[in-house]
């Protein structure tokens, strides 16, 4: 016998314990099925279970459980990312914790003692998925940093070298002070802070008393300033254009460009252009062929060893000593000192408090550095014309679809990839120096010394670059670097390309259109035919989760509250197309309400000697409860399949809520009672047989979602021929032959009961009161599904008889209409009909005056400008609760009439 309750935290992980020692999430490559893929986005070694993980993981797992079950040959690759930043920082705070420091290790050790951290600490977000109850293939878990991946790496490297994709430039790029290393976009969280506009004179060379005031707010970088920028439009500073300026402090000479650049509408109108240290200025630069030199160095500390030829004292604009006073100030300082200077000397005009966004490194904290250094790179722009037809063709589609046009957005004005990373942690980027600088780039350095030979005609030592890869670079290969490529292996062939990508859209640009340019390059194909792109986790009232709000939530915390079933099915039961996730912990209160119901029904069906039945034939059914029940079943059946076809994971979710919740436990089991109880024995064994073959398909309707529940009540039970759920197949959506008519009946009878329910509710009749229920103009037909169903209406409606109207309307009586009939309930002498009029007047009255408040409310502009978003959204909730409470009042009271 079942026990009182489901206990998630005794069974989950015991469970998928089982299934993962009876390899029941193996793909079977050797079997004529066909097969279904997806790659799951590698989480980083560091990390462990956040809520973002949990709704991936979740809907990726739900789409391979389904599959499965359809008899797809469904593989799910799993694998972690080395996170080259981010392991490498995870490993120095332990160095410093011992007093230590990767130089004093050296590089070769520093690497060991990664690979140490690795073993003994990396794997903890993989037994975190395990008790999330993420059914991947583990045998094949692959690693970033693996040999056959790393190979993989260096393959990829030397061919888009050899085709001239690959290639070092000098450009701007993050730099991150505190790592000393360039980083990606992804890596850089601009944070809005409180600064400062300052507004600095530039005299005009040639023009005495003219200068020309430029607003910056970053006055430590004018030591590299090349220009003064002005836009053709501006008629203040026509006349200017093509003269030059003294810059103060430095005493050079720089000139003044026209450029669009410049805003009339913003500061002074004027602008000064540092090349090397901001990335419009760069481009602006670039354009007008500048001098680029850096005046701040890999600590972010100032350097004068680009400039300091270039100090010169020019009508007392310039100190060259005070100048050189700054080398090696960090930035912050260098500010203070050279503001103070400026304004010493008048230059400095005035200051103004502004707002502006700041980058910050997002690992290191530090603030982002704009800086010109000698970087790897691809060039992303060659390899992105064929991901974006693939695109347009309709190789690849997003779902939703509106992604495409962010995706196009993003890839069409694709800039050069920056590779190369500054770091000790990761693919080292194959390539040596001989001793002029000449590269060579090879899969090993014995290939390098064989290139030096040739090239040099003698042996020559060569230095191995010290940089290694950016980390989406071997990311970007996952889809056919873990099937073995280079080696055109059996499993490449098999599941490359992949079925579905499931991933959050702020990496549409970072890892999927990275992985598709890659594969399409490499393997001649997109890597994934859909891209389904869920939205954020926010908390219930839609603010993003953050430490410092307090509103985030720990999905392994909420597991061992409610187990991981309930978890799942929140996550689905909120994923809707092109919408954030709403999420808080009374969601998934609830929904492991739903995990009680489910146990409790089937508690109820042992109860009742509901056993599976040997050779059960739903097409034998005789009762219209039976042939009701397997026809809303078929349904469900066929609104599940349809939804996860589209990516519905809601309406999956709540199709599965409806007919197991409502029809099945609600009103199936209720009907089914007296049955099971009485003399009809025929009848009995049949709605018990029917019973046991709807318990076995909810079961398998919710295993893609609810593993662990429905597996232990399948094993309990005895389905199927292994007791497993994880073999069994996914229930059929056909209908039953006279389902419709056995549907119509039982839809009336709810329909029919219901209304009772409802009316009773509305006027507060007592439990024990029973009411009689007069039909009145009601047809032949419905009079006998009255006659026939009157045990069930009155246990359930709490009905004391059910009669045909003959004569006058009773005084006092609740009247509604079901279909063609009028419902009559006389309820004088059952409640005290004077007082309920007034009760229901009362409450009407006070649903009216909040509506308005509401509705004042809503329409005051002031409060519309200034109240936040998700406020008004409540409001907003707030006032259709109300009219539909409003509405309720007014149709009870219409009754009574």
């Amino acid at each position: 016998m079942l026990n009182k309750s489901f206990s998630p935290g005794e069974i989950e992980p015991a469970l998928y314990a089982e299934w993962e020692r009876n390899g029941a999430f193996a793909a079977a490559p050797d079997s004529n099925a066909q097969p279904y893929a997806i790659m799951i986005p590698p989480p980083n070694v560091t990390g462990t279970l956040h809520m973002g993980h949990a709704l991936t993981m979740t809907l990726q797992d739900t789409l391979i459980r389904w599959r499965r079950m359809q008899g797809r040959d469904a593989l799910w690759q799993p694998g972690t990312d080395h996170a080259g930043i981010a392991t490498q920082m995870v490993v120095e705070r332990a160095l410093q914790q011992e007093g230590t420091t990767r130089q004093a290790l050296g590089r070769e050790a520093f690497e060991q003692r990664v690979w140490q951290w690795k073993a003994e600490s990396g794997g903890t977000i993989t037994t975190q998925l395990r008790r999330l109850g993420a059914s991947l293939d583990w045998p094949r878990e692959r690693f970033t940093m693996d040999e056959g991946l790393s190979r993989a790496v260096r393959e990829v490297f030397v061919t888009l070298y050899r085709q001239g994709l690959i290639y070092r430039d000098r450009r701007l790029v993050n730099w991150d002070p505190a790592f000393r290393s360039a980083i990606s976009d992804l890596e850089v969280d601009n944070r809005e802070v409180q600064g400062s506009l300052w507004y600095i004179r530039y005299p005009v060379e040639g023009l005495e008393g003219r200068s020309i005031t430029v607003a910056t707010t970053r006055p430590e970088t004018m030591l590299g300033d090349m220009a003064v920028a002005v836009h053709p439009d501006d008629s203040r500073y026509g006349d200017l254009v093509g003269r030059s300026v003294i810059l103060p402090l430095t005493g050079r000479r720089i000139p003044i460009v026209a450029d669009p650049h410049s805003d009339p509408e913003k500061g002074s109108g004027a602008v000064k252009i540092t090349p090397a240290h901001d990335f419009n200025d760069f481009e602006v630069g670039r354009r007008h062929g500048l001098a680029m030199p850096s005046v701040l160095d890999e600590d972010a500390r100032v350097t004068l060893a680009e400039i300091s030829d270039d100090l010169r004292t020019e009508d007392g604009l310039a100190d060259p000593a005070f100048v050189r006073g700054l080398e090696g100030l960090q930035r912050d300082e260098a500010r203070k000192a050279i503001v103070a200077e400026l304004d010493r000397l008048g230059w400095l005009e005035k200051i103004e408090p502004h707002r502006n966004q700041v980058p910050h490194a997002e690992r290191s904290g530090a603030v982002v550095e704009p800086r010109l250094t000698t970087q790897w790179y691809c060039d992303a722009a060659a390899l992105a014309g064929p991901a974006i037809a693939a695109v347009e063709t309709g190789q690849v589609r997003f779902v939703p679809q509106q992604w495409e046009n962010t995706f196009f957005a993003w890839m069409r004005g694709i800039q050069p990839w920056c590779i190369s990373r500054q770091l000790w942690w990761g693919h080292r980027i194959p390539a040596w120096y001989g001793p002029d600088g000449h590269v060579f780039v090879a899969q090993d350095e014995d290939e390098a010394q064989a290139q030096a030979l040739a090239h040099y005609g003698r042996t020559e030592a060569l230095a191995r670059d010290e940089d290694v890869l950016d980390t989406w670079f071997s990311s970007a290969l996952w889809p056919f670097s873990t099937l073995g490529w280079p080696d055109e292996t059996a499993d490449l062939a098999r599941y490359y390309p992949t079925d579905v990508l499931v991933t959050g859209f702020d990496i549409i640009f970072f890892w999927v259109a990275r992985m598709m340019m890659m594969g399409l390059h490499f393997m001649k194909d997109v890597p994934f035919r859909t891209v389904f792109i869920h939205g954020l986790v926010r908390d219930e009232r839609g603010q993003k989760m953050s430490k410092s709000k307090g509103n985030g939530i720990d999905p392994l915390e909420m597991i061992e509250q409610y187990g991981a079933d309930a978890m799942r099915f929140t996550v689905c039961a909120l994923t809707g197309l092109g919408r954030d996730v709403k999420l808080g912990q009374k969601r998934i209160e609830e929904h492991r309400s739903f995990v009680t119901k489910i146990w409790n029904a089937a508690r109820f069906c042992e109860m009742n000697g509901v056993a599976p039945v040997a050779g059960f034939r739903p097409e034998s059914v005789a009762s219209p409860l039976g042939r009701w029940i397997l026809d809303e079943a078929a349904r469900a059946v066929a609104d599940a399949d349809a939804a996860l076809e589209s990516f519905r994971f809601d309406e999956y979710a709540a199709s599965c809520y409806r007919f197991v919740w409502n029809c099945f436990c609600d009103w199936f089991l209720e009907f089914a009672k007296p049955v099971f109880t009485g003399d009809d024995a025929a009848q009995a064994a049949e709605i018990r047989a029917v019973t046991a073959h709807v318990l076995g398909l909810v079961l398998r309707l919710l295993q893609p979602v609810m593993p662990f529940v429905t597996d232990d009540l399948w094993a309990h039970f005895g389905f199927g021929p292994t007791g497993s759920l994880m073999t069994a197949a996914w229930p059929d959506a056909a209908r039953p032959a006279g389902g419709a008519d056995a549907a119509a009946e039982m839809d009336w009878l709810i329909r029919f009961i219901s209304a009772i329910r409802t009316v009773r509710a509305e006027m507060n009749v007592p439990p024990s009161r029973l009411a009689p229920v007069l039909l009145r103009d009601a047809r032949p037909e419905t009079v006998a599904r009255a006659t026939r169903w009157a045990e069930a209406i009155g246990r359930m409606a709490r009905v004391s008889d059910v009669a045909v109207l003959d004569g006058d309307m009773p005084q006092g009586a609740a009247q509604l209409v079901v279909d063609e009939a009028t419902l009559v309930m006389p309820l004088a002498g059952v409640i005290d009909l004077t007082q309920e009029r007034q009760r229901l007047e009362k409450e009407r009255s006070k649903m009216e005056d909040e509506i308005a408040k509401v509705e004042r409310k809503l329409s005051n502009a002031d409060f519309i400008a200034r109240a936040k978003p998700e406020i008004v959204e409540e409001n907003r909730d707030r006032l259709a609760q109300w009219q539909g409470e409003r509405d309720r009042l007014a149709a009870a009271l219409a009754r009574l009439a």
